[in-house]
């Protein structure tokens, strides 16, 4: 999500940046920072594909592209799917030519004046125990009813291969009342999770507007249906202890707190990594029984700001150098690339500076920063990705398109414009070219 941050120093808009990544620092409590020093430009890589472009407008169904997730047909990986949220639009799915070939609405509204279904952030859970034996499935948050969506992965099903099945009774996730959800602090970020001792199923929810994570347990019903139940929750700081003793919360309209949308659980070891958008990355195991470490901050962490309630901005001062250098606010889209053996790296969306960030998956290497790169044009009617939201990855072979796997990315800003009218919406890219260029 794009939201009002503090205007960047100038040194920053000279491409001067700040180290001082703290691995394992107490919450709230970062390391002195590191001298400056220059940022090398990027390596480039080019999408292969884009889908239609998304309008948030009454003439394009109030629909803006958000968070996708690639779903691997075993049976046959040529035919593969990418499922993407789409907020007021619904969910969208696509085949590997970025066509699409299904397209869900959101639910409408519970009664006048209250808030309409608005699909945030979607995920996959692979072999979920249901009524009717195993399958997999796509859990979504209705940021609009604060609720989780839960559909069923059919391929080849008439009609489409979504089908809802979350259970009718299924409650709001944060809210006590419509009022309360009418208040839109409501679930946002999301992360699925299979608990490899238990086999039980978890999504780990965000909160819009706020610093709560939930993790929710999966239920399934006999009616065929999917639940949910609250396990238990935990509250990331929302104001630090700077290293020159001063205290620094995020700029944000009055009322709101630095939220998390972005996140990812790692399987190999449970642990959960959170974008939140305007101080940087954590890392806390998916239970939520940790302590959360920050693994890497925004180079906007420490700036003292201002919201301008005329402008609706917020007006930024000196830069004391205590943020990173790899992330401009706000954090968005987080990711796991896996490699043969169980290497790969944790990705990261930069939303403010249009790139992406790689970090060393191994917790005992620090999440260690290991590249990045942009995505940027094909050719004159295929662009490349910016203010990018969401981005998903699967380093899977994908039939004869996608022989090494597949990055697919938000474009916040799809271009060429429709006339006046904005547009979103997702670029497909081969993975082996990001692997070539960030390795080498």
């Amino acid at each position: 999500m794009i939201r009002h941050r503090p205007v960047r120093s100038a040194a920053l808009a000279l491409g001067t940046a700040w180290v001082a990544l703290a691995a394992s620092v107490p919450a709230g409590t970062p390391a002195a920072a590191a001298p400056p020093h220059r940022v090398a430009p990027l390596p480039a890589v080019a999408p292969r594909a884009e889908t239609a472009p998304l309008h948030d407008d009454e003439a394009g169904g109030n629909a803006d592209a958000d968070d996708p997730a690639i779903w691997r047909n075993a049976a046959d990986p040529g035919r593969s799917l990418v499922i993407a949220t789409a907020k007021e639009g619904g969910l969208r799915v696509y085949d590997l030519d970025a066509r699409q070939v299904q397209s869900l609405p959101a639910p409408p509204a519970a009664g006048p004046g209250d808030a309409p279904g608005r699909f945030n952030n979607v995920d996959l859970l692979h072999g979920l125990r249901l009524a009717s034996g195993r399958a997999d499935v796509t859990v979504t948050t209705d940021r609009g009813h604060d609720r989780l969506r839960i559909h069923r992965i059919t391929p080849g099903r008439p009609g489409g291969p979504l089908t809802d099945i979350t259970d009718p009774a299924a409650p709001p996730v944060f809210s006590a009342g419509q009022e309360e959800i009418n208040d839109q602090n409501t679930a946002y970020g999301l992360a699925t999770w299979t608990d490899a001792t238990t086999g039980r199923a978890y999504a780990l929810v965000s909160r819009r507007n706020r610093t709560t994570l939930a993790l929710l347990e999966l239920v399934p019903t006999p009616a065929g249906t999917v639940t949910y139940r609250k396990v238990r929750t935990l509250d990331l700081p929302s104001s630090f202890r700077l290293p020159d003793g001063t205290a620094w919360t995020p700029c944000g309209e009055p009322g709101e707190l630095p939220q998390v949308e972005g996140m990812v659980v790692d399987p190999a070891n449970g642990m959960l990594y959170a974008g939140q958008e305007d101080v940087g990355i954590w890392r806390l195991r998916a239970d939520l029984r940790s302590a959360p470490a920050l693994v890497d901050r925004v180079r906007e962490y420490g700036v003292p700001a201002a919201y301008d309630e005329e402008t609706e901005e917020c007006a930024a001062g000196a830069d004391p150098g205590f943020g990173g250098s790899r992330l401009a606010a706000d954090v968005e889209g987080l990711a796991l690339l896996t490699e043969p053996g169980g290497d790969g790296y944790l990705l990261a969306s930069s939303q403010g500076d249009d790139t992406f960030a790689l970090y060393d998956r191994e917790v005992g290497d620090a999440n260690e920063y290991e590249g990045g790169f942009r995505v940027t044009a094909a050719s004159a009617a295929l662009d490349g990705s910016e203010a990018c939201d969401g981005a998903a990855v699967l380093s899977a072979p994908l039939g004869a398109k996608y022989p090494h796997g597949l990055l697919v990315v938000q474009d916040g800003h799809d271009t060429p414009v429709d006339g006046e009218r904005e547009s979103t919406n997702f670029k497909f890219v081969p993975l082996d070219g990001v692997l070539d260029r960030v390795e080498d």
